[in-house]
């Protein structure tokens, strides 16, 4: 069941929801307007869907995975999704290219999941 997280989640729920999919990781997309994420799907294409339900953007969307066992450390945090691909828009791959969105992921995951 897809979460839509817009305050504070510890590192240990994100711990049981990684273990309800994906057992050490939880997909996420996450929304640099609203400062929310969506987590559990099985595909960030459903996040993304349910988050466009809800009135976002999908040029606000971006899709990463998280490592809760890997929480404080650099790579705890994965830019990586097949939503992530938009030549049009400039992304050319599945990770985020731009540096200053790439920051503002981090900024926003890191006001919504704590210790």
């Amino acid at each position: 069941m897809i979460k839509v997280i817009s305050s504070p989640f510890t590192i240990q729920q994100l711990s049981q929801e990684a273990g309800k999919t994906f057992g050490d990781m939880v997909k996420a997309v996450v929304d640099i307007e609203q400062e929310i994420m969506a987590i559990n799907g099985e595909l960030h294409a459903d996040e993304e869907a349910v988050l466009m339900e809800q009135g976002a953007k999908q040029s606000n969307l971006w899709g990463i995975n998280l490592y809760p066992e890997l929480y404080g450390q650099e790579d705890w945090l994965e830019f990586d999704s097949m939503i992530n691909l938009r030549p049009s828009g400039g992304n050319k791959s599945r990770g985020v290219e731009d540096p200053e969105i790439r920051k503002r992921i981090r900024e926003i995951v890191n006001n919504l999941v704590s210790e």
